[in-house]
């Protein structure tokens, strides 16, 4: 399966009376998006802004960040079995555009969404403060449940994205890069000498808001299944959990998959990079057992040589990640491992829930404990309260001056464990 994607250079964000795209400007008509939006009726209003790089702006608490893509050639739409039809998308070419992201914003749980800061050193540790955004602020109806609510706002981003999307549909993109996996007897045939590698993505859906959509389906009702790596770039991964912020995939983490654009990289010269396996990350036990011996009877049915596997979240999930990983190891695969650590403000505690002996190759994304500062900003869009309470943040946070003090983890994709980010350890 080949997929192009046509990256639009997206240089800066503006309201405007007309949405366009024009000299790398994204022009956006406020009212007409926002009469979109309002057509949910558990949505109460809905306000729009825009956040620059380098802006003193704090966005909290952060739902998910998605990256605007229209499909321009090939079957199906973008956000199959959501906003698409149910269709098997990963080819023929997608328009990105590249430097722009919906940001949406929702106090949902209260205490397991993020912060996003344009500028200081907040900035620093999140990819999404280089972007140009559009962030939407979805107010409920009175008494909304909260799975109500949480699949409110995340449609509300979803249509965003797309509405944003479609404004490239008839532009020409001078800058396309290709992406192509082949059926397995192609691979071998193609690719004779070269090690065969298989990716394992970890989704979570531990349930309670703690969930992600593959065509529209909640991945926990699913079992560990495979997938083409350009069916991730087409939108059939979407984020549909409030978990801790650092280390939760968005679903702009979905569709720029950092472990996908590498293996597509060495693809043909070091590697044969054969698929992605997806599977759940549960929270009892006997499912635990299924998904990892789903994972580990995949991995060997496709005969690869060797596997990455990246996890999503941190505690309960740590359990699934080690089966994966001993399981797999145990089948004669080498394997790798991208977690990220709980270790304690200084450092010295245990990194992960689970261990084995194993899961001898590690890759770190950073650990969340670690305590930071973070300044006053000139503008706060959301809800500044949740500080106190979000994961990573303690009564007292929030300072009377705006500042913060908090953990690494409050930070919306810091520590994130696909690597999209800029900390490891070693």
């Amino acid at each position: 399966m080949k997929l192009e994607l046509g990256y639009i250079p997206i240089e800066d964000i503006q309201f405007n009376s007309v949405s366009k795209i024009e000299n790398g400007v994204l022009y956006v008509n406020a009212e007409e998006l926002k009469n979109l939006l309002l057509e949910d009726e558990n949505i109460e209003s809905v306000a729009l802004h825009i956040a620059k790089p380098g802006d003193s702006i704090r966005i909290t608490p952060v739902k998910d960040v998605i990256e605007p893509r229209v499909k321009v050639e090939g079957s199906g739409g973008i956000f199959p079995g959501i906003i698409s039809k149910v269709d098997t998308v990963g080819s023929g070419r997608t328009n990105v555009l590249k430097g722009a992201a919906v940001v949406t914003t929702g106090k949902i749980v209260g205490f397991q969404e993020g912060i996003i800061d344009m500028s200081g050193p907040g900035a620093e540790y999140t990819p999404f403060s280089k972007l140009n955004n559009l962030v939407v602020v979805c107010e409920p109806i009175k008494e909304l449940k909260q799975h109500a609510h949480e699949k409110s706002v995340r449609m509300a981003g979803l249509k965003a994205a797309t509405y944003l999307g479609q404004l490239a549909l008839d532009l020409v993109a001078e800058d396309i890069h290709s992406f192509e996996t082949y059926s397995i007897k192609e691979g071998i045939e193609k690719f004779p000498e070269l090690p065969r590698v298989a990716y394992v993505q970890m989704l979570q859906t531990q349930g309670l808001l703690h969930d992600t959509y593959v065509y529209g389906v909640d991945m926990k009702q699913s079992l560990t299944t495979i997938l083409y790596p350009t069916e991730l770039m087409d939108g059939a991964v979407v984020s549909g959990n409030c978990v801790s912020a650092c280390d939760k995939n968005t679903t702009y983490h979905h569709l720029n998959n950092p472990v996908v654009q590498d293996l597509f990289a060495k693809h043909g010269t070091e590697l044969n990079f054969v698929g992605v396996i997806i599977t759940n990350e549960n929270v009892y036990l006997a499912d635990k057992e299924r998904s990892s011996d789903w994972t580990a009877k995949l991995v060997e049915y496709l005969g690869v040589d060797g596997v990455i596997i990246s996890q999503e979240g941190f505690g309960n999930p740590d359990t699934d990640l080690i089966m994966n990983c001993k399981k797999v190891e145990a089948k004669g695969i080498d394997t790798v491992i991208i977690t990220d650590e709980y270790a304690g403000r200084d450092g010295a505690s245990q990194s992960l829930a689970d261990a084995d002996v194993s899961a001898n190759a590690v890759v770190t994304g950073g650990n969340a404990n670690m305590l930071i500062q973070l300044p006053q900003m000139e503008q706060v869009i959301g809800h500044p309260d949740v500080v106190n309470i979000i994961a990573g943040g303690f009564d007292g946070s929030l300072k009377s001056d705006g500042s913060i003090e908090a953990e690494l983890q409050v930070i919306t994709g810091a520590t994130n464990e696909l690597g999209y980010n800029k900390l490891s350890a070693r």
